[in-house]
């Protein structure tokens, strides 16, 4: 009997954009105005808006970032890993919490200090303050939450910097930072990102064609992402000033003492989008009675904790090690809220 069995058809792959901040953005407004017609004029004028007044952000953020990638400033990271251990951990959590670098294209570059014996302390130093603020973030944070509170933040971040580093320097005769590194196979590039230059950063980089090809993708790339973003995170402010009632954020993360700080912390890393995204939501969310300790314990425990970070350090080390990464972290972030809390 001839063998009528056919193979089965191979799944059809869906296109890169369904998922995509672009789409659920547009799913947001159709929701919206199909189940609260009368509503949707108001939210989508409220995210229009609030984009708006950070536009100029962006737009000087995303030029200044684009200028420093082809100037191949990312070269003066490698100072930060030379010298005592002392002066490398102060200088790792200083340039982790200025660099405009994002976690996945330092990867290659600690996994280089690394293999070439830099201190774990210095390492952990950059890898707790990196994630948590950058030249953008820091003017979106001011747009959006004030210039107090995104120059507590950098604060914050250089001092969880410096405290995960002497930490790690503390204890690294112990079985927990013993050995800490995986093995490592061959890596890719990721996020699109460009091979570093090499040498001294130039900083008149117009003289270059393929320093002008970096700039104008850097602005291009860059420019993208944080339109997709905020657009989603000012969308999604919009609708919790609209259907979420201000008592559950306010009985949940709001009023003093350790609770609400706490609170921030535990939900900061779950709830967070990235940096950027975060800052439109904590926004919202202090209008609806979110203390200010919990606020700053929501985006520093956020920024340490969120998928890209977290990857970076996953990749190089072992779990022991990545376990004291997430433990700092929230240590800090809760330190940060007591002393935010206190100030504001």
């Amino acid at each position: 009997m001839a063998d009528i069995t056919t193979a089965p058809a191979p799944r059809r792959k869906l296109p890169g954009w369904t998922f995509s901040a672009w789409t659920a953005s547009v799913a947001v407004v159709l929701a919206v105005a199909l189940l609260d017609t009368a509503a949707a004029p108001e939210i989508v004028a409220k995210a229009a808006g609030s984009f708006l007044h950070t536009l100029p952000f962006i737009v000087f953020a995303v030029l200044a970032v684009a200028y420093l990638k082809a100037s191949g400033a990312e070269t003066l990271l490698a100072r930060a890993f030379e010298g005592r251990e002392v002066r490398m951990i102060a200088l790792a959590a200083l340039l982790g919490g200025l660099s405009p670098f994002c976690s996945c294209e330092v990867i290659p570059f600690v996994a280089a200090m690394l293999a070439l014996g830099a201190p774990l302390s210095a390492v952990m130093a950059f890898w707790l303050a990196s994630p948590l603020m950058d030249p953008a973030m820091f003017l979106i944070t001011s747009a959006t939450l004030g210039f107090d509170f995104a120059l507590a933040k950098t604060i914050a971040a250089v001092a969880i910097g410096l405290l995960g580093g002497a930490t790690v320097m503390a204890l690294k005769a112990s079985p927990v930072f013993a050995d800490p590194l995986k093995p490592q196979p061959a890596r890719k590039g990721c996020c699109g990102a460009r091979k570093p230059f090499a040498g001294k950063p130039v900083w008149t980089f117009w003289t270059e064609a393929p320093r002008r090809e970096t700039f104008r993708d850097t602005a291009v790339e860059n420019g993208l992402f944080l339109t997709k973003w905020l657009l989603l995170a000012y969308l999604f402010e919009a609708l919790m000033l609209a259907y979420v009632p201000a008592e559950t954020v306010a009985g949940l993360l709001g009023g003093t003492g350790l609770k609400p700080i706490l609170m921030g912390a535990l939900v900061g890393g779950p709830a967070y989008l990235n940096g950027y995204a975060a800052v439109p939501l904590v926004d919202a969310l202090l209008v609806q009675g979110m203390a200010p300790g919990a606020a700053m314990s929501f985006v520093i425990a956020g920024g340490v904790s969120c998928i890209p970070a977290a990857i970076a350090v996953w990749a190089l080390v072992k779990p022991r090690v990545f376990a004291a990464y997430i433990g700092l972290a929230m240590t800090g972030a809760i330190l940060a809220g007591l002393a935010w809390g206190a100030l504001a």
